[in-house]
């Protein structure tokens, strides 16, 4: 059976134990009309599979070490007790540049479902307990982010009624293993 619950940092190892894989088999490609000046279409185009580790940008148990967690929300979900799923969101944090400096806005820090309980609603209810939290909270909308060679959450995003409010090509241009990658930010109003 599958149960969700807000957790505290003693869960917070188990929560690292999830993997967060995207499993690339596409990616929205850029097609700038007038370099740009005329849109900006996002075409879906086959590309040779491949596995990134997101976890390893992600590591719940050092967040703490880094940022003032006060007003950080944990949810996971388990199987029994065995942890299947996990989601963070940010709200009034220093130092945070997702936030914009906004004390109305939330960020979806972090939501990570194990591969063999994808496509079972696992990640929707995770989805929705941030959206949630973030509600009860008095924020207005929730920020996401997310790369051109993860299809799949961005349709996922898109389903949940996110907006895609901002395309970023060169936020990840310093780092040379992601220097293809695009930024894509989603908002939800909440």
């Amino acid at each position: 059976m599958i149960t969700y619950r807000e957790i505290d940092s003693s869960y917070f190892d188990k929560y690292d134990k999830i993997p967060m894989l995207v499993n690339a088999k596409s990616i929205l490609k850029l097609e700038k009309i007038q370099n740009g000046f005329g849109g900006i279409l996002l075409k879906e185009l086959p590309v040779e599979a491949y596995i990134k580790d997101l976890g390893q940008y992600a590591e719940v148990s050092k967040y703490a070490e880094e940022f003032d967690i006060t007003n950080w929300a944990f949810f996971m979900a388990f199987d029994n007790e065995f942890p299947i799923g996990a989601v963070t969101v940010v709200s009034k944090t220093k130092n945070i540049h997702m936030l914009d400096g906004r004390d109305d806005m939330s960020v979806l820090w972090d939501i990570r479902v194990d591969d063999s309980y994808k496509q079972q609603g696992v990640g929707t209810k995770l989805f929705n307990m941030a959206a949630e939290w973030s509600k009860l909270k008095g924020l207005k909308q929730m920020k996401i982010e997310c790369q051109n060679n993860n299809v799949q959450a961005c349709k996922f995003y898109h389903k949940q009624g996110a907006v895609l409010g901002k395309i970023d090509e060169y936020a990840y241009y310093e780092d040379i293993e992601d220097r293809n990658e695009v930024q894509l930010i989603w908002y939800l109003d909440l």
